[in-house]
């Protein structure tokens, strides 16, 4: 049982690592024994004081995800920085909140192409790289709740949320011949930057606390076993899962 969530000798790209869910899930595979490759459009001192203190590696890659990039040359230059891709989380996402008649399409371009576009490039890239090294890759996308329900005054979000869980069905099929799986996690309503202003919204948070079965919002840290379980060699017969992470919200 002490191995099944080991992953010595492994390393993990994780995008959107400077705060939040990005950062706690880059803590939990750190912890479990991966180096990190952190990417984001800003400097994480942070996440990489705390990887360090568990004894990882720590890569830091500054890129503007809703800018174009070359996926290539990030997965080329943690591969040369730290060995390898064996693991890839697709956290970085951003929400532009209007009101549908008045939704524009630049906010609806921004947050299709960090949350989506992004996401299906780094992933193609890192697949390449561990088909081209023979991996049993593992890649974890983060979808939502709204990859589940529509929302109100997000359509891009939930576009882009639907979407993630249509790529990680298709690509598991066409990487399972690889040994490489390709799972999402549905994070429930989390106390992020991104959910702050619903935080701020006292009829909107009472609304959404009292519909939640385990009566709170979730942390980052809730995350922690998930994103192992799927990043875990154990996991190997997983792929093409969609996993709220939710405090029961959709089962009300």
């Amino acid at each position: 049982m002490d191995t099944l969530f080991d992953l010595t000798g492994k390393v993990a790209l994780v995008t959107g690592a400077r705060t939040g869910l990005g950062q706690a899930m880059a803590l939990a595979l750190a912890g479990a024994g991966a180096d990190i490759a952190a990417l984001g459009s800003t400097a994480m001192p942070e996440t990489e004081t705390l990887v360090r203190k568990r004894g990882r590696r720590f890569h830091a890659l500054k890129v503007d995800l809703s800018a174009k990039f070359d996926p290539e040359a990030v997965i080329e230059e943690v591969a040369e920085r730290l060995g390898g891709v064996d693991i890839l989380v697709n956290n970085a996402g951003i929400i532009r909140r209007a009101d549908l008649l008045d939704y524009s399409e630049a906010d609806w371009d921004s947050v299709i192409d960090v949350n989506l576009k992004a996401a299906f490039l780094l992933s193609q890239s890192a697949a390449r790289h561990m088909v081209r090294t023979k991996r049993a890759g593992r890649i974890v996308n983060i979808a939502s709740m709204l990859t589940f329900q529509g929302g109100v005054r997000v359509p891009a979000y939930s576009a882009s949320k639907h979407g993630v869980a249509g790529l990680t069905k298709a690509m598991a099929n066409e990487l399972a011949p690889h040994g490489i799986t390709v799972n999402a996690i549905a994070p429930g309503y989390m106390a992020t930057d991104n959910t702050e202003a619903l935080r701020n919204e006292p009829e909107r948070n009472a609304q959404i606390s009292a519909r939640i079965p385990m009566g709170r919002w979730g942390t980052p840290g809730d995350l922690g076993t998930a994103v192992l379980f799927f990043a875990a060699p154990a996991s190997s017969y997983v792929t093409g899962t969609v996993l709220p992470v939710d405090g029961g919200w959709l089962v009300r």
